[in-house]
């Protein structure tokens, strides 16, 4: 009987440790989503010299040398080693920041910019959001791309659809007006019906945005964690594809106002950071606030439209990026000979001072002072 004990015991204590090395053998096995960018060309065969597999391959992008792959641990760790390799990185989720229109267009000079014919004509607003329901009938929807391989003209959010109204809703006499109704709106679904998406997807959105010729790039989402990856494409959109990027600084604010709150990709130095104000001019208590903070625009009960050719009302600084990119389109119709740089520092220079340069930027951004600047 006690050599049966022992017998117990001796097979017991070799399970203990043969259960862990199984444990840690599936963990470290278990793959998750990474961006990976090579120092220099793209080589395949380096990836594939670690084991990454033609199925692990989720996108080949083509502006950058960069892979959307999955790895596991142990491949991370090794790709970040090789000497070809710049950046490995994990895929970082993003969703979208807002939750609010018409009060907006006359606030920030659209109505206005619009008298006098500066309607946005011909200028390519690329919406980086949820997709736009292309159906609904105060929205000209031009064309567009789904990171997700499905239709990026059925939005099952409401989010993007939202942004585009208030960009460019029709001036067809019902529903609602946007900023910059003749400019050409271009669906770039980079978020799922839940409001969710991944720098991966962010950064495929920014080039096609780059390879079909946008002029405008709208982000009205962001994440906390920074991307060396997100960051060199929207750096590419912005220096060496004349693109103008736009983006909300996000719905982290604190009733205080203190620390900086801004989210990625606005906090970037190529990207206009909007941050929001209601109809008195005062910073929304959502707004996040920080340094990279650049531009104000109405971010509070934004009236703007939704799928099934309804309408409603949200609030979130990604209701304030969609006036600064209208502004802008209406703007670069006026003066086509501007760079977007150019561009960018006379929306700075003519914005309306509202105070704390942390919460406001440069101020409330101003269609028709720009123009007649």
């Amino acid at each position: 009987m006690k050599k049966l004990i022992v017998l117990i015991g001796v097979l017991a204590f070799l399970l203990i440790p043969l259960q862990t090395v199984f444990a840690d053998d599936a963990s470290a096995s278990a793959k998750q989503e990474y961006l990976v960018e090579f120092d220099g060309p793209a080589k395949k065969g380096v990836l594939n010299a670690f084991g990454v597999e033609e199925s692990d391959i989720l996108h080949e992008f083509q502006v950058l040398p960069v892979y959307h792959v999955k790895l596991t641990d142990k491949q991370a760790k090794g790709l970040s080693n090789n000497p070809h390799i710049k950046f490995v990185e994990e895929n970082a989720e993003a969703k979208a920041t807002a939750q609010t229109v018409p009060w907006g267009v006359p606030h920030v000079q659209g109505t206005t910019s619009q008298s006098y014919g500066y309607t946005g004509n011909g200028v390519n607003v690329a919406i980086l959001d949820t997709g736009i329901a292309a159906s609904h009938g105060d929205l000209n929807v031009s064309g567009g791309y789904s990171v997700f391989g499905d239709s990026p003209y059925n939005d099952g959010n409401g989010h993007g659809t939202h942004v585009a109204g208030t960009v460019a809703a029709l001036n067809n006499n019902s529903g609602v007006l946007g900023v910059a109704p003749s400019a050409n709106l271009y669906a770039v679904k980079v978020l799922d019906g839940n409001g969710s998406g991944s720098y991966a997807g962010i950064a495929e959105g920014i080039e096609w945005a780059i390879q079909n010729n946008m002029d405008i790039i709208n982000m009205s989402l962001g994440g906390s964690q920074s991307s060396s990856i997100l960051k060199d494409y929207a750096d590419y959109a912005y220096y060496n594809a004349g693109i103008l990027v736009v983006a909300a600084a996000g719905n982290s604010g604190n009733s205080w106002g203190w620390s900086d709150t801004v989210g990625y990709p606005a906090k970037y130095d190529s990207v206009i950071a909007v941050a929001a104000v209601d109809q008195n001019n005062n910073r929304a208590s959502f707004s996040s606030h920080g340094p990279a903070v650049e531009l104000a625009a109405p971010g509070v009960n934004i009236y703007s439209t939704m799928p099934g050719n309804s309408y409603d009302s949200l609030n979130g600084t990604s209701m304030a990026s969609p006036h600064v990119a209208g502004v802008a389109a209406q703007v670069w119709q006026a003066k086509p000979h501007l760079s977007n740089s150019q561009l960018r520092s006379l929306l700075n220079n003519t914005a309306q001072y509202l105070g704390n340069s942390n919460y406001y930027g440069n101020g409330l951004v101003q269609s028709f002072d720009a123009i007649a600047n």
